[in-house]
């Protein structure tokens, strides 16, 4: 493993150790069913509004040039997956599903990473790596089915969530794909300003007019300055410089450490059924790692050539 590789895939487990915190964190923000908070649009686009604004300083502080004009049909593909998608799905289910419930269904999203940027680098995952992949869905679902009670049907915050694995996956990926030909940082913050003007009037008029706890404009201030723009400074770095499909396994300790910061900021608590399906979930990730992945042939002007050689 090169020098670049271990500093990406580092720099990949500080996005992640920032990332895990954002669902108890939006946990608090928006509350529970019985007592509601702050609503889950409002937690997603005010976010992502506090993030542009700081975006925006940024690009401003470090003279950044303009994309490319081939950049922008990915700069919006981004946009939609981490800006729009993933938090305005997990935002509305975190009211009706406890923290540590939702950390597992975010151990789907390393291997959903990995296909994301696998495809998008003409990459060809074995049969081994596909057969991973299914199983890890299916698992998750079992989950999920558990946790309702037995039924065949799953409860609908269950498949917002992984709806947003799917946009998250997307906007990882082709941010990833961005951050090798453009600074990590800068394509997380275009991403957030092109968004502002649909993001801008939507937070306000979904804004909360009641007063409200101290701990809940805690959280929506961790997701709106941390989990929506920091941590995407460290983790689009380590994309780029490990490879989407070898960096994006380390988010295999996400659920861990979520379902661990949950227990002492929300007060749940972790079952052996919770650990175990985590636990297996994770084994199939680990498992497709190492499944072997042929590389096709790439022009060289999408994909550097240091790039490439991973």
């Amino acid at each position: 493993m090169t020098a670049a590789e271990r500093k990406g895939l580092w720099l990949g487990f500080l996005g992640v150790a920032i990332f895990a915190l954002t669902l108890p964190m939006t946990r608090l923000a928006v509350g529970t069913p019985e007592a509601p908070l702050m609503s889950g649009v409002f937690i997603a686009l005010g976010r992502a509004v506090v993030a542009a604004a700081l975006s925006a300083l940024f690009l401003l502080a470090t003279r950044a040039p303009w994309p490319r004009r081939e950049d922008w049909w990915p700069l919006v593909l981004t946009s939609a997956g981490v800006v729009f998608g993933f938090p305005l799905f997990t935002s509305v289910a975190m009211r009706y599903v406890e923290a540590v419930h939702a950390s597992v269904i975010v151990g789907v999203l390393p291997l959903a990473t990995a296909l994301v940027g696998a495809l998008l680098h003409r990459q060809r995952p074995s049969t081994g790596f596909w057969t991973c992949a299914a199983l890890g869905s299916i698992l998750v679902v079992a989950f999920a089915v558990l946790r309702t009670g037995g039924g065949l049907r799953l409860h609908p915050a269950d498949l917002l969530l992984l709806a947003g694995m799917a946009c998250a996956a997307v906007g990882y990926g082709y941010g990833a794909r961005l951050s090798q030909r453009m600074r990590a940082e800068h394509v997380i913050c275009w991403a957030l300003v092109i968004a502002l003007p649909i993001t801008l009037p939507l937070a306000a008029w979904a804004r909360p007019l009641q007063a409200l706890p101290a701990s809940a404009w805690g959280g929506f201030a961790y997701v709106a300055v941390f989990s929506m723009w920091i941590g995407f400074f460290a983790w689009y770095r380590g994309l780029a410089l490990g490879g989407t499909v070898r960096v994006s396994q380390v988010q295999l300790v996400q659920p861990f450490l979520s379902m661990l910061f949950a227990v002492p900021l929300l007060g749940e608590r972790l079952d052996i059924v919770t650990v175990g399906f985590a636990l297996a979930v994770i084994a199939t990730v680990f498992a497709g790692r190492r499944m072997p992945v042929r590389s096709a042939a790439r022009p060289a002007s999408l994909v550097p050539a240091a790039v490439e050689s991973r």
